[in-house]
C-alpha cells in the first residue's frame, strides 16, 4: 500500500498548513467581512446627528458671542466687550477703586456653581456609594440585584420638575418636617431653614442626582470576580484590606463616570435654584437664563462658553485622577 504523501512543515506556526475546519472558518470569516455594510455607512448616521446637533450650534454659540446687541437685533461686529464685561468688573484695574483686582459677579456666580457641584458630588459618592456596595456585593441573587435597583431607578419614572416641587410641601412652614417637630415639641414654631435656603437646596439637589452616580458604581462593583475576593480571604486579608486593595480601586471607573454624569449636570442645573432655593442664588445656568429671556443672546452665548469650558475642564481633571480604559 502507497502512503499518501504529507505537505512538508518547516516547523513554524505560520507555514502549517491549515485543516479543513480552519479554511472553513477562515472562508465564513472573510465572507462575513465582505458582506456587510462599509465603515463609513455605520457611522454616518452618528457623524451627522453630533455635526447638526452638536458642532453646529457650539460654532454658533461662539459666533454669536463677538456679535453686539442693538435695537434691530444681533450685529456682526468682532468685539470682545463681552468677554471684557464677564471677566472685569468696574474698577478692576484702578488701585483707588473698591474693586481694584476684584473678579466679576460672573466669575464669582460660576466659582459659586463649581463650589455647588463639587459638594453635590461629595455628598451622592457618600450616600450613593454603600447603595452600590450593597447592591453589588451583598446582595448574591441576579434577580434580587436589578430588582432592587430598578427601584432605586423609581425616581426617574417622574419628570424632574416634579421631583423639585415635591420638596416644598416637605420643607415649607407648613410642610411635613415641620408639622412633625411642632407635634413632637421639639420647635414651637415653624423653621423657615427647611426652605429657599441652602440647605434644601443641596437636599434636593443630592435627592435628584444620586441615582446617577449609584448606576455606575453599581456595575463596576458587579463584575469584581468574587473567587479573588475569597483567594484574598483566604491568605488572612481583612475585610478593610480587601476593599482597599480590591474592591476601592476596581470600583474606580464606576466612582469617576458617575462623578462626571452628575458634574456635567449640576454645572447647568437652574431649574432647582429657582424653585427650592426661590432664586436666591444665581447660577451659570439661571444667569444664562436671564440674559437670554432678555435678548441679550451675545452674553448669554459668552457665559455659555465659560460654562462649557469650565464642564471640559472639570471632566479633564476626573480622567487624569481616575484613568477609566487603564482600570477597566
Amino acid at each position: 500500500m502507497q502512503l499518501s504523501e504529507r505537505p512538508e512543515h518547516t516547523g513554524l506556526i505560520g507555514d502549517q498548513p491549515a485543516g479543513p475546519m480552519e479554511s472553513a472558518e477562515s472562508e465564513a470569516r472573510e465572507y462575513r467581512m465582505d458582506g456587510g455594510f462599509s465603515v463609513g455607512w455605520l457611522i454616518a448616521p452618528a457623524t451627522l446627528w453630533l455635526l447638526v446637533f452638536l458642532l453646529l450650534p457650539l460654532a454658533g454659540i461662539v459666533v454669536f458671542s463677538f456679535w453686539k446687541t442693538s435695537n434691530a437685533g444681533m450685529v456682526p461686529d468682532g468685539t470682545l466687550e463681552h468677554y471684557a464685561e464677564y471677566f472685569l468688573s468696574e474698577g478692576f484695574f484702578d488701585p483707588s477703586a473698591d474693586k481694584f483686582l476684584t473678579p466679576s459677579v460672573f466669575v464669582k456666580t460660576l466659582g459659586s456653581t463649581i463650589f455647588f457641584a463639587l459638594e453635590v458630588m461629595l455628598y451622592c459618592l457618600i450616600i450613593g456609594y454603600p447603595i452600590a456596595y450593597f447592591l453589588g456585593m451583598q446582595v448574591r441573587s441576579f434577580q434580587w440585584q436589578m430588582t432592587l435597583f430598578l427601584m432605586c431607578m423609581v425616581p426617574f419614572w417622574t419628570s424632574y420638575l416634579i421631583r423639585a416641587v415635591a420638596w416644598l410641601p416637605m420643607l415649607g412652614r407648613r410642610g411635613l418636617i415641620n408639622n412633625i417637630l411642632v407635634s413632637l415639641g421639639i420647635v414651637d414654631n415653624p423653621v423657615s431653614i427647611f426652605l429657599y435656603s441652602e440647605l434644601s437646596y443641596t437636599v434636593a439637589l443630592v435627592q435628584l442626582y444620586v441615582v446617577l452616580s449609584v448606576g455606575p458604581m453599581f456595575f463596576s462593583l458587579v463584575k469584581i470576580d468574587r473567587e479573588i475576593l475569597e483567594a484574598a480571604r483566604d491568605m488572612g486579608a481583612t475585610p478593610f484590606q480587601i476593599f482597599r486593595e480590591i474592591i476601592g480601586p476596581l470600583s474606580l471607573p464606576g466612582v469617576a463616570i458617575g462623578m462626571i454624569f452628575i458634574f456635567v449636570l449640576l454645572m447647568g442645573e437652574f431649574a432647582t435654584a429657582v424653585v427650592v432655593y426661590g432664586g436666591k442664588t444665581s447660577t451659570a445656568g439661571t444667569v444664562i437664563l436671564n440674559y437670554y429671556g432678555t435678548a441679550n443672546y451675545p452674553f448669554a452665548a459668552v457665559n455659555a462658553i465659560m460654562l462649557m469650558i469650565s464642564m471640559m475642564i472639570g471632566v479633564v481633571i476626573i480622567l487624569k485622577i481616575v484613568n477609566i480604559r487603564k482600570e477597566l
